[in-house]
């Protein structure tokens, strides 16, 4: 471990900044994937339970049922089924909650697209230094003094293996979220169409029915 630590304080000044982007970069991937785990909801079997509630004239047992569940799919069908028995149409309040719960699922990804930008070039910046000092020792001294020489070159790639790993590590873990705020999405608008299908054709029962209780 020692030996590791002494290695990369041999990359030069340009460590301090991929240091410091590593560490976000570890961050902002622990923190995500906690989040992204706490949203994720058995959608399927919530929204089974809302539609034979729902079926069964308890669209208010519905609503409870749905805000006990985790996650921004439970949230958008907890204001469809709020603004249904308000005697509003869900879709609308739906597709606000849905604008309303994207931003959060987006968040801090854009800290990893930067260190996925940032790293490399650093790297290549601490190669540039790297070589400079290299060179600067051959006009100075020739090339007798070979072990100056090959600590530009060894500061230099090392440097540049430091940017390109955290750049790999940090592009796995944004490509990995963004399939799953995708899949969320997705989850999303699916549940909530159901949910708006599921409540029309409930209307159009109840509507003949009430038309003949009248008539009576």
């Amino acid at each position: 471990m020692l030996q590791f630590l002494h290695t990369l304080a041999q990359g030069g000044p340009v460590m301090v900044p991929l240091l410091a982007c590593s560490l976000l970069s570890v961050a902002v991937i622990i923190e995500r994937a906690l989040v992204l785990r706490l949203t994720a909801t058995a959608s399927e079997a919530l929204f089974a339970n809302i539609r034979r509630l729902c079926r069964e004239g308890m669209e208010a047992e519905a609503l409870e049922q749905a805000r006990r569940a985790p996650g921004p799919v439970a949230a958008v069908l907890v204001s469809g089924l709020s603004a249904h028995l308000a005697g509003v149409e869900p879709e609308p309040a739906m597709e606000e909650q849905a604008m309303a719960e994207l931003p959060g699922l987006n968040q801090r990804l854009s800290i990893l697209d930067t260190v996925v930008t940032i790293s490399p070039l650093l790297g290549l910046l601490g190669t540039v230094t790297g070589m400079i000092g290299s060179f600067g020792i051959i006009a100075r001294q020739g090339t007798n003094h070979p072990a100056g020489i090959t600590a530009g070159i060894a500061e230099a790639l090392i440097a540049t293996a430091t940017g390109l790993v955290i750049a790999i590590i940090s592009l796995v873990g944004y490509n990995y979220f963004q399939e799953r705020v995708k899949a969320i999405t997705t989850d999303i608008e699916l549940r909530s169409t159901q949910l708006a299908n599921l409540l029309s054709s409930l209307r159009q029962e109840y509507e003949p029915v009430a038309l003949e209780a009248t008539r009576v």
